[in-house]
This record gives structure tokens, C-alpha cells and sequence, in this order.
């Protein structure tokens, strides 16, 4: 099991909308006959690709899969009619299939059928489909937030100036997670500030060889005052906006490219976009996971409303102090201790100069139920 998740961890974020899925088929005395894995959508799935490798030889395998094999048909056919007509004898799976209209089909399939199924590993293959199972069952993308800040919390020095707080080491190291996501999320303030290209500059965390892939685009700004000169404002773009916008600046976003989408504001009153109404949009586009790179006051609005499932913080070993600085979140926070933002499965590694840390906030029910 364990190297059939390593054969799917370098294909998260390019089998969207799809979550990255490797199998590994096996024989009776442990030797490993062929493997498979899934590597975008449309084409076949883990369990089919070991199984044609395999031929006549998975006849009384046992097959370990990340997920559970599916038992419906949608632009493939059900891998559990493959491995019924191949002769396995065994399947051992890691994850659960979180779509709930699906959930428990296929092992259910199978054990009616006379083949031998089990579970095992399930945390660990349910942190690889985390971005799927989270779109699955909520209809909205994985949210992770990003940030790259000194010893004392700031993002930057009370005149502006934030490069580079973090080195070089981070900054690949955030590169490479931007090619897992489906989406690049930033507000204006930040365009207008540093105006980032919002690029993935690297190759693949887990397989350098992988090309690089860029994630969509996307910039709040609710009166559409981005300029058309902006780094970021090219095809592959996405401006969230409000119906504040004047129409001349939204139609020259769209000649360099972008696309503009209207959309409410948010219920606070303030006139920003309803981060909520963009998060359903994007779930129902098929995308499944968000990075967002802040500004503060855009972070503040994601852990305001909840919808925070994944942190990210690089930390450099620097002080900037300064009343005036600004922290990595604004918002309005939380109002006691109970109710900040706790994380859980910590993660704490050196990178380069600085420290990495990873957390899961209590939002991020679907990965702890896996």
C-alpha cells in the first residue's frame, strides 16, 4: 500500500477533477507483477492500467489500491467489472470513495461477487484524496492558506517592503505545493503591491522529471481595479468581482485574457466578494483545491468565515518589528483563546534557513475522518 501512495502522490493536482489514485498487483508469494497509476482525467484508472500490464498474471493476484475501485461508469468504465473479468482474488484498499452517492459500491461489488476485501492505511491514503473527499462532500474546494513571515508575525516592514523575508529554499519549497493545487488565489492589495506572476516555477515535490503545471489564477478585486499592465493579467486569470465594478475596467481585464466573473458581495456589508458564492462557483467548475496567498485582510476573510481546512507558514529566523507592520492575518480574529484556529497533524521542518509549518484546522473534518 505504502508504494502504491507513493505512486500516486506525484500526480496530485493533475488529475483534477479527479483525485491522484496508484495500485500495485501483487502474487501469492508478495512479488509485485505490475503497477498502475492515474494520471488525468479521461483516462484509465490505476486499477485498469495494472491489470492490463499484468494480463493473464492477475488471475489470483491481490491488488492494493489507494481508493476504493469505483463501480459506476463515467467517462471510464467500472474498474470493479476489470478486476472481476482479470480473476483477482483479493483487493486491499486504502480510502473510502467520499462521493456519497458511490461510497461503499464498489468493496460492496466485489465481496458480493466472492472476491476477498479489506481496508488498511486508511490515514494516509486519505490525506492524498483530501482535496477530493473535502469537494465531494461540500461541493467547494480545499482551501490552504500561505504565508511567509518573520519570527514575529510580520509579512512585511511597516514601509511595505516584504521581499525576501523568506529564502530562497522556501520560496522553491512553496513553488513545488503551487503545482499541486488547482488554484492561486490573492487580493488586489497584493497585485498592486508586489504584482506577482502567481506562477509554478518548479518542477514536481515528489517526481522532478514531471513537467510543471500552473494552477488557475484567480485575483478578488471587487471594483475591478487591477491594471490591464498587471503581470497577472493573462489568459488563465480568473477576476472575482462585484457588480461595483465599472464596466470599462472589467472589459480591459478581458482583452488581456482574463476572465471576469460578478458575483455577490460579501454579507458583512463591506462590498467585498462573497468568498463563499466563489468557492460553489469554482466546486462546481471541478476545482479542488485552493491556495490562498493573502493579502492579511484576504486570509482574515477565509479564517473569519471558516473556510480554512489547511495552513502553511514559512517562519524566517528574523525579527521586524513595528506597531505599523502588518501581520499575516487581519479580519476580525478571533475574540478569545478557545476560539482561535487550533491545528492538529502538525508538521514542523527546516527548510533552508526557515522553518515549514503544516497544520489541519478543525474545518478539515473530511481528512480526519479518513
Amino acid at each position: 500500500m505504502m508504494q502504491a501512495i507513493a505512486l500516486a502522490r506525484p500526480w496530485l493536482g493533475r488529475t483534477s477533477p479527479n483525485p491522484p489514485v496508484g495500485a500495485v498487483l501483487v502474487d501469492a508469494t508478495g512479488r509485485v507483477i505490475s503497477t498502475g497509476v492515474h494520471r488525468r482525467a479521461g483516462t484509465p484508472h490505476a486499477e485498469v492500467e495494472a491489470l492490463s500490464a499484468a494480463g493473464d498474471a492477475a488471475r489470483g493476484a491481490t491488488l492494493y489500491v489507494t481508493l476504493e475501485p469505483c463501480n459506476h461508469t463515467g467517462r471510464t468504465g467500472p474498474c470493479t467489472a476489470a478486476i472481476l473479468e482479470a480473476g483477482v482474488s483479493q483487493v486491499v484498499f486504502g480510502a473510502h470513495d467520499p462521493n456519497p452517492n458511490v461510497a461503499g459500491g464498489g468493496a460492496r461489488f466485489l465481496q458480493e461477487r466472492g472476491v476477498d476485501v479489506s481496508q488498511e492505511s486508511e490515514s494516509e491514503a486519505g490525506q492524498l484524496i483530501r482535496f477530493f473527499s473535502h469537494q465531494s462532500r461540500t461541493g467547494r474546494p480545499w482551501v490552504t492558506t500561505k504565508t511567509a513571515m518573520s519570527l514575529d508575525g510580520r509579512t512585511a516592514t511597516r514601509t511595505g517592503a516584504s521581499k525576501w523575508i523568506s529564502g530562497p529554499g522556501a520560496r522553491m519549497h512553496a513553488h513545488r505545493f503551487r503545482a499541486e493545487v488547482d488554484a492561486i488565489l490573492v487580493g488586489v492589495g497584493t497585485v498592486l503591491a508586489d504584482d506577482p506572476a502567481l506562477t509554478a516555477r518548479s518542477p514536481n515535490a515528489v517526481h522532478e522529471t514531471l513537467p510543471v503545471r500552473e494552477p488557475l489564477r484567480i485575483v478578488l478585486d471587487s471594483t475591478c481595479r487591477m491594471p490591464p499592465v498587471a503581470a497577472v493579467a493573462r489568459r488563465g486569470t480568473l477576476v472575482a468581482t462585484t457588480a461595483r465594478a465599472a464596466a470599462a475596467n472589467c472589459r480591459q481585464l478581458e482583452e488581456t485574457g482574463c476572465e471576469v466573473l460578478v458575483l455577490p458581495t460579501s454579507v458583512d456589508g463591506t462590498g467585498r466578494v462573497d468568498v463563499v458564492a466563489l468557492l460553489e462557483e469554482l466546486g462546481r467548475r471541478g476545482v479542488l483545491s485552493v491556495l490562498v496567498e493573502g493579502g492579511a485582510e484576504v486570509h482574515g476573510t477565509f479564517f473569519d468565515s471558516r473556510l480554512v481546512q489547511e495552513v502553511h507558514a514559512y517562519v524566517a529566523p528574523m525579527i521586524i518589528g513595528g506597531a505599523a507592520a502588518p501581520g499575516a492575518v487581519a479580519g476580525r480574529g478571533a475574540e478569545r483563546i478557545r476560539d482561535a484556529f487550533a491545528l492538529n497533524q502538525l508538521e514542523i521542518d527546516p527548510v533552508g534557513r526557515d522553518l515549514f509549518i503544516r497544520g489541519f484546522t478543525r474545518e478539515a473534518s473530511c481528512f480526519q475522518e479518513s
